[in-house]
């Protein structure tokens, strides 16, 4: 089955992961993602969190899955007009380079768009085009923390606590991902190219434009709440296996069912509790505590498989370790085998889109640097001649060690 992307070709200079991870969605998708790295290292991402088991960079094969590599000396001038060359021919440009590197490195979109006037390129920056820190460097750390997302984080008696999970650069990622395929729709119409601006910081604000907006509305701040939640019906409980389990439930539902679920339909002649709203609101806390003690007399899995039985969403708390086996990532192929030519197949994290049912696989590991070098010059019209002396003189390649 032919993927939703195929025939589109991406050129990524990007590096670490806000840029990487949306171009390897893509990729997943059926572009045609060519990595542009520098000759010595390549991406620095290569080195990061590699796992002996497998002699693999878990960092690098989740954000770089699927693409080419060609590996390219950006400040010889050779070196950039082979870049300019590949520019030709492709959809999409992306970068997280600061503005001021690509002013340096002539790759601006001002640059590119004279040799593709139908180009989308796409600025990944960490705080925005414009204002005082445009170009000041970010992580994904960082703009947690100035976003206002570790503010919002953890206990209520807990300092300010960005997520370990990298959810900064992970959805500036699905941000970038949207312009990309927003350009090209767009030029799809019009016939124009166009560049496109996404950041670290806008994204984080726009991750949480409910919250913040009601701050604006308001101009009240929500405190944190312990185990996630205020409510009775939103939040974390502990099962008397010591495992953890989530109700999440918005709607006045199943109310006398759970009683009798639980074993204290005395609750049903409680008047604090003889409505949604004394439930939720009034008397929460005094409900929740008789929750507390309630739910220390079954197993966390019990009462997850009960409470779902009348209508009640309940879900446990999941670790990365049981994931794997989850009936669902099973079912749907969240997460999957690729081969691994010389070695056993290693399980990805998918993007987990199906297209008429059909998941959309990765098709093969991370390249090495520099790996597709030769065929990408090839496929833009070098000759052997011509790619064998860029690769002697130093500018394509990767270098010798």
């Amino acid at each position: 089955m032919p993927k939703p992307l195929e025939g589109i070709r991406i050129l990524d200079l990007t590096i670490w992961q806000q840029g990487t991870y949306a171009t390897a969605i893509l990729a997943d998708l059926g572009a045609d993602v060519i990595k542009i790295e520098e000759r010595q290292a390549g991406d620095p991402g290569r080195g990061a969190w590699i796992a002996p088991e497998v002699g693999l960079s878990a960092y690098f094969e989740a954000h770089n899955r699927g693409k080419r590599s060609i590996a390219l000396d950006l400040k010889h001038a050779e070196g950039r007009r082979a870049l300019l060359k590949l520019c030709e021919s492709a959809d999409a440009f992306v970068t997280n380079f600061r503005v001021q590197a690509m002013r340096g490195l002539q790759l601006t979109y001002d640059d590119i768009a004279v040799v593709n006037p139908t180009i989308v390129y796409v600025m990944a920056s960490g705080y925005g085009a414009e204002g005082p820190d445009a170009e000041t460097g970010a992580f994904d750390f960082l703009a947690q923390g100035r976003g206002g997302f570790a503010s919002s984080n953890g206990e209520p008696d807990d300092p300010p606590i960005p997520t370990q999970v990298p959810i900064a650069d992970q959805v500036g990622a699905l941000h970038v991902a949207i312009s990309i395929l927003s350009g090209i729709a767009s030029r799809d119409r019009t016939g124009k190219g166009a560049r496109y601006d996404t950041s670290l910081l806008g994204s984080q604000l726009s991750l949480q434009s409910f919250d913040i907006t009601s701050y604006l509305f308001s101009r009240q701040l929500r405190s944190r709440q312990y185990r996630g939640g205020s409510r009775p019906f939103w939040k974390i409980y502990k099962g008397g296996d010591g495992k953890w389990f989530v109700i999440g439930m918005l709607l006045d539902r199943a109310w006398p069912e759970f009683c009798h679920e639980v074993g204290r339909a005395d609750l049903l002649e409680d008047e604090r509790f003889d409505t949604f709203r004394k439930r939720i609101g009034d008397n929460a806390k005094a409900l929740i505590a008789i929750f507390d003690e309630t739910f220390l007399t079954a197993p966390a899995r019990e009462w997850v498989n009960r409470l779902n039985a009348i209508g009640l969403f309940t879900q446990m708390i999941q670790s990365y370790d049981e994931l794997e086996s989850d009936p669902q990532v099973v079912a749907n192929s969240y997460i999957h085998d690729v081969e691994r030519p010389g070695h056993d197949p290693v399980p990805l994290v998918g993007t987990g889109i199906a297209v008429d049912g059909a998941p959309m696989l990765i098709e093969h590991l991370a390249p090495e640097l520099g790996e597709h070098t030769e065929q990408v010059l090839l496929e833009a019209g070098y000759s052997w001649d011509e790619i064998e002396a860029l690769c002697r003189d130093g500018v394509a390649g990767p270098a010798s060690t």
